[in-house]
């Protein structure tokens, strides 16, 4: 009885904020907001526009290092526990292999954006 009742609640509580998304905004279109690129470039221009290296170099970096943080933070979580050989392994391996991949790239002038 308890879970149909919650499935109940939820799926009332998603129909009417669903309505409400639906009904409530006013919509305002205008040229920019219609266009389909959002991404600065002029969309009437030829589509063929060559793009730095360097440019996504620096993107790769930023989600290599983002990804680091997101697999080193349950890491003084995971601490707590009596076993902490594995995870210091771990967490200390993770950690080489990244700042070696940042040394090569800063040897190899990798994170530098003019030539």
């Amino acid at each position: 009885m308890n879970t149909l009742l919650i499935i109940l609640i939820n799926i009332t509580l998603s129909l009417a904020l669903i309505s409400v998304a639906f009904w409530l905004p006013q919509p305002n279109h205008y040229t920019e907001k219609a266009s389909p690129y959002e991404c600065g470039f002029d969309p009437m221009s030829s589509a063929r526009l060559p793009f730095s290296m360097k440019f996504f170099l620096i993107g790769i970096t930023f989600l290599l290092f983002d990804l680091e943080i997101a697999l080193l933070l349950p890491i003084p979580w995971a601490m707590q526990y009596e076993n902490m050989h594995m995870t210091t392994t771990t967490a200390f391996t993770l950690i080489t292999i990244l700042i070696l991949g940042l040394a090569y790239e800063w040897l190899n002038k990798g994170l530098e954006w003019t030539e």
